[in-house]
């Protein structure tokens, strides 16, 4: 007999069949969300590994320069002109007289001569006038000494003429009559030597108006001479011809630079370090300066205050004995300590390392990295603070680790 299905039934079941299906894909995709992502192969030749240490750390930056010597003289044209012939090449050994180079100026020439006949004319106008003020001044006093001659003489007839008077041989208006005159060539003497000591001021005044005239006419003719003399351009120092910066021929004014000299005996370090790192430098701090030839003490003698091109220029003062084939513009390295910590949890300084920051780095164990949370300190060059998340004996990748980054294990071969 035939058996009555009910298809009610057979929906229901696979509703459940199908259900059931999604809820596997569901739970298997989750756990397959949950799993970490399998530790990739790494060899090991490619990684840089280093023990966490506990000890003294010295915190130090370094840099890299030049050799530039300590005393350097720009010279620069005191004149215009126009440069006639280099005397003295660049790398020649010169003193203080040497002349480097010969410039010349026709009107700067002319205007010299023309300045030694206006000290001439003024010495002459000078000259002339102190003998006629002197020709003046000996009319005066001769005319004064005469003068006085006859008050002399007036006094003496007056008292002669007094002692007569007295003894009733000259009338009595005689003796007046002499004393008043005497009196009056008295007076005259007193106005005449007042005229005289105003004629002596004023002849004195305008001498000293004509002698200041000529000495100004002399400090002019030194001027021009000077500048003459500056055509031969000097080195003013004993040292070295660094550079001449001019060609015969060329036109150059006042204030061109046209050579520089330096003395190679004393040279300094000119480094620059990353702005970054800048912060902790001090006067005074201790170098070591490599020149690729030999290492020498050095201390910070100075910071330029500002930053160009995200470095910060710094001087060094050498302390010792240059090495061999140290000269200027040398390239040079240089290593500046900042401090000295004592005992301190201290690593060779991972790439992506950051001062007074949270790191993650790989630990190694076995053939295993795993990677930990790291909180670094005070940074160095080469070495880093450790202040939690490793302890001494531990091994760390220090090399570059982005390329693991979604990572939080790796496998090494």
């Amino acid at each position: 007999m035939d058996i009555v299905r009910n298809p009610e039934k057979k929906n229901t079941r696979r509703i459940l069949w199908i259900g059931g299906a999604i809820l596997a894909v569901v739970l298997t995709t989750v756990a397959f969300g949950r799993l970490k992502p399998a530790a990739p192969p790494v060899d090991e030749k490619t990684l840089v590994i280093e023990t966490v240490e506990r000890g003294p750390l010295t915190r130090a930056v370094r840099g890299s320069g030049v050799l530039t010597p300590e005393n350097v003289r720009w010279i620069a044209a005191a004149t215009e002109g126009r440069v006639e012939r280099v005397v003295v090449q660049p790398g020649t050994r010169v003193t203080a007289d040497s002349v480097i180079l010969e410039l010349s100026d026709p009107q700067l020439q002319q205007s010299t001569r023309d300045a030694e006949w206006q000290l001439r004319a003024a010495e002459s106008a000078y000259a002339a006038a102190k003998a006629e003020l002197e020709s003046d001044r000996l009319d005066r006093e001769a005319a004064a000494s005469n003068l006085r001659a006859e008050a002399r003489q007036a006094r003496l007839r007056a008292k002669a003429d007094a002692e007569l008077a007295k003894a009733g041989l000259a009338a009595s208006i005689t003796k007046e009559l002499s004393e008043s005159s005497a009196n009056a060539l008295e007076e005259r003497v007193k106005f005449e030597e007042q005229r005289l000591g105003i004629l002596v001021s004023s002849q004195r005044s305008r001498l000293a108006a004509l002698q200041a005239e000529v000495e100004q006419r002399r400090a002019m003719l030194d001027l021009q001479q000077q500048r003459v003399a500056s055509l031969q351009v000097r080195s003013g120092i004993d040292g070295i011809l660094q550079q001449v910066a001019v060609q015969p021929g060329q036109r150059v004014n006042a204030g061109t630079t046209l050579a520089r000299v330096a003395q190679p005996e004393r040279l300094k370090a000119e480094i620059r370090v990353a702005e970054t790192q800048a912060k902790d430098l001090a006067v005074g701090q201790r170098a070591q300066l490599d020149t690729r030839t030999g290492v020498v003490a050095a201390h910070v003698a100075r910071i330029d205050p500002a930053a160009s091109n995200g470095t910060v220029l710094v001087d060094l003062t050498i302390d010792g004995p240059l090495p061999a084939g140290a000269r200027p513009d040398l390239s040079v390295d240089a290593t500046i300590e900042l401090e000295r910590l004592p005992d301190v949890i201290h690593l060779a300084r991972p790439v992506r390392a950051q001062e007074n920051a949270s790191g993650t780095v790989f630990r190694v164990r076995g053939d295993r990295a795993e990677r930990v949370k790291v909180d670094f300190g005070r940074a160095s060059a080469t070495s880093i603070e450790v202040r939690s998340g490793l302890a001494p004996g531990d091994r760390v990748i220090v090399s570059d680790d982005s390329s693991y980054d979604k990572y939080d294990e790796i496998k090494i071969q």
